[in-house]
Order: C-alpha cells, then structure tokens, then sequence
C-alpha cells in the first residue's frame, strides 16, 4: 500500500517533474528520461528522488499513482506536449 505525505501543503511540481512523471508512468528508465529530455540520466534521477520525496513514496514505480492521487491528473498526459509545441487545454 503506498502511504501518501498526509500534509495538505500545495505541492509545487514543476513542469519538468510533470515530464518526468510522465514518461515514468509510460515506463522508461532514468536512461530513456534522460535522452527524451536532453538531460543526464544522473539528472533524471535526481528528479526522481525529488519527486518521491514530494509525493510520500518510497519506490520510483509509486510516482505515477501518488502523483494521480494527489493531484487528479492522468500521469501519462502530465507532461505531454501536443505538436507545434502547444499545450492541451484542460
């Protein structure tokens, strides 16, 4: 069972760690996180350690649900940049 941080803070996650999110809820690797978005794959780590931090996880693999969880938003549209360079509405 994954116990979620239980403070109510506003969780500023970033644009780039909603990209992170994203593509740990497709499967990648921090390998393939890094080459996706031009980062190292220390780099991708590094978010990722952020992440579960914020979200109250312990396991790279619990992002996505927490992050699902505590915000509402499909981890797999988190990051997602639509052609042209332009974000979905929501």
């Amino acid at each position: 069972m994954i116990e979620l941080a239980t403070e109510k803070k506003a969780m500023a996650i970033t644009e780039r760690q909603r990209e992170v999110v994203s593509l740990i809820a497709a499967g990648c690797s921090n390998d393939e996180v890094g080459a996706r978005l031009g980062i190292s794959p220390r780099t991708a780590k590094a978010h990722c350690d952020v992440l579960r931090q914020k979200l109250g996880v312990t396991r790279r693999r619990q992002i996505p649900i927490a992050f699902r969880l505590l915000t509402g938003e499909d981890p797999l549209s988190a990051g997602h940049t639509w052609p042209f360079g332009v974000r979905r509405s929501r």
